[in-house]
């Protein structure tokens, strides 16, 4: 068994002081790594580095960051999960467990109005799960939620509207609504229905 030998004493390798790459040059090269020529180009990623940067030197910025992302994108797509991820110096897991562990943010896009029934214990307690219920079945969805085939409404739980002393509630475009009774509720989504402007 040939082993390999070791130089003789003085003879050392001399490394070139040679500098093959700045920094900024090395980081984009690592930017770059590993990237389909399609996500290198994709025009989100420009948005997504903007947002990243306003908010990657502040103390828990990934938050803030994310919320702008969906507010620009409409979601958080996986596809720009590893653009936050290295901005931010996380992994691209740690990046997903936020967005999977809060149900506000989004993978795929919402309808052009959002209902979000509060299904945590207080308006459980109150007759929410009928309510969602209610919901799934006036908007032709399966049990789970989702968004209409048309793209009108997209229905998704809440924990916790902060409303928990007039339950059940619900929030429709951001606007808050309490004490819901499926006939109320029925209501508020006809006039937001009826207030949309043909396309």
């Amino acid at each position: 068994m040939a082993q390999n030998p070791t130089p003789p004493a003085g003879s050392a390798r001399v490394r070139s002081e040679r500098v093959l790459a700045t920094p900024d040059e090395l980081r984009d090269r690592l930017r770059q790594l590993g990237r389909a020529p399609a996500e290198a180009a994709d025009p989100r990623l420009a948005t997504v580095r903007e947002i990243v940067a306003r908010h990657a030197l502040q103390r828990g910025g990934l938050l803030p960051a994310l919320h702008d992302v969906q507010d620009a994108l409409g979601c958080v797509p996986p596809e720009v999960v590893g653009e936050i991820a290295l901005g931010f110096h996380l992994s691209r897991a740690e990046v997903h467990g936020v967005i999977s562990y809060y149900h506000h943010f989004r993978s795929e896009s919402a309808g052009r109005h959002v209902l979000e029934v509060c299904r945590a214990e207080a308006c459980q307690s109150m007759g929410a799960d009928a309510l969602w219920q209610h919901a799934c079945e006036g908007l032709g969805l399966p049990e789970a939620g989702g968004t209409q085939p048309d793209g009108s409404l997209t229905l998704q739980p809440v924990y916790c509207l902060g409303l928990c002393a007039q339950s059940p509630a619900a929030m429709l475009d951001g606007r808050p609504h309490a004490r819901l009774s499926p006939e109320r509720l029925d209501r508020v989504i006809g006039a937001c229905m009826d207030a949309e402007v043909p396309v």
